[in-house]
């Protein structure tokens, strides 16, 4: 084992018994939010909006753990909208309606989302482009096969996927399984291996990971591998859930993404993620909006709302509080010794 990675062993288990900032905010948060919807709009938790929040929510859970492996290495991924809508028109127009062809439709969009993801690594990873730029350019090709396969007009899933992923087992929506499946294999992938320590260390210290002689550039390629791969999955339950998605669906899940992964306090720097905060970040995010609309909101505003939070979210960890209070505290005695 490397110094780099000694180091971030040691200062991952020194905080190993201490609740994340960005758990504590975002649970306390979430908690706080559905008791205000119960006394302000107990039509949002009522028993059927909480069953139809909860697949949109899990699907927003998936996204932004995708997106959080790629803050994680001081990125952002702007091709998700592009991989999701994919996904959804693979799986809904491939078959078209016939459950027999619904795993090669599966299978196909699971190898393009492997595609994608090795393109956007090497043009971050290897050929170092900006993350904003690359993935930008990446998701117009994804729009390009996007409306060559759908033509820009929607088509029905196949009974199978709406099945699956909009049913419900044991009075929970499936889309929940499979958040939680993908949560798991996150958590095992990144804070249970080597190669997850490796990930975090090198996200947190590129430079430092290079020194010490450790292939930053593959981590960085392999984040995006793993992010289209969550994003595929996100557009595979989509189709489900909607039954008829439009071709531009992945398009309302760019912002909210970000959104979940800052609030659950993984810093857009690299480095240290929260994978379990990330999630919980979502189910707040999702709630928010149907809270927002039971009020009589139009819909326009939840892009609003969506940016409000993400602005929160970045205030409450990248801003130094004390530093700005400890500014405010010298600069009113000098004030009131003018006045």
């Amino acid at each position: 084992m490397t110094l780099l990675e000694r180091r971030e062993v040691a200062r991952l288990g020194s905080s190993r018994f201490t609740v994340p900032k960005g758990f504590i905010t975002v649970v306390v948060s979430t908690a706080a939010l559905f008791i205000v919807c119960t006394v302000f709009a107990r039509s949002s938790v009522s028993h059927g909006a909480l069953l139809g929040m909860l697949p949109f929510a899990s699907v927003l859970a998936i996204v932004g753990l995708g997106q959080m492996l790629v803050v994680q290495q001081g990125g952002i991924d702007l091709s998700a909208p592009g991989a999701i809508s994919l996904a959804i028109v693979i799986v809904s127009h491939q078959p078209n309606g016939d459950d027999s062809k619904l795993l090669p439709a599966v299978l196909l969009a699971l190898l393009y989302a492997v595609g994608t993801g090795l393109v956007n690594g090497f043009l971050v990873g290897r050929m170092r482009m900006n993350s904003i730029i690359a993935t930008l350019g990446v998701n117009a090709l994804l729009y390009g096969f996007v409306l060559k396969i759908s033509g820009g007009t929607p088509r029905t899933t196949t009974h199978r996927l709406a099945s699956i992923a909009g049913g419900t087992s044991l009075g929970i929506p499936n889309a929940v399984y499979f958040a939680v499946g993908a949560l798991v294999v996150v958590i095992v992938l990144v804070k249970r291996t080597v190669a997850g320590r490796r990930f975090e260390a090198i996200g947190a210290n590129p430079y430092a990971a290079r020194a010490v002689g450790l292939r930053a550039w593959q981590h960085r390629s392999g984040a995006y591998v793993w992010a289209q791969l969550l994003y595929c999955l996100a557009g595979i339950l989509l189709a489900g859930i909607t039954t008829q998605p439009t071709a531009y669906e992945g398009d309302s899940y760019l912002l909210p993404s970000v959104a979940v992964v800052v609030l659950g306090g993984t810093s857009l720097l690299g480095g240290r993620g929260f994978p379990v905060a990330t999630v919980i970040a979502a189910l707040f995010l999702t709630q928010l909006d149907q809270f927002v609309l039971a009020l009589g909101v139009p819909n326009a505003v939840q892009t609003l709302v969506q940016a409000g939070a993400l602005a929160v979210g970045v205030a409450i960890y990248t801003v130094n509080w004390a530093t700005v209070r400890a500014r405010f505290a010298n600069r009113l005695p000098a004030v009131t010794a003018a006045g």
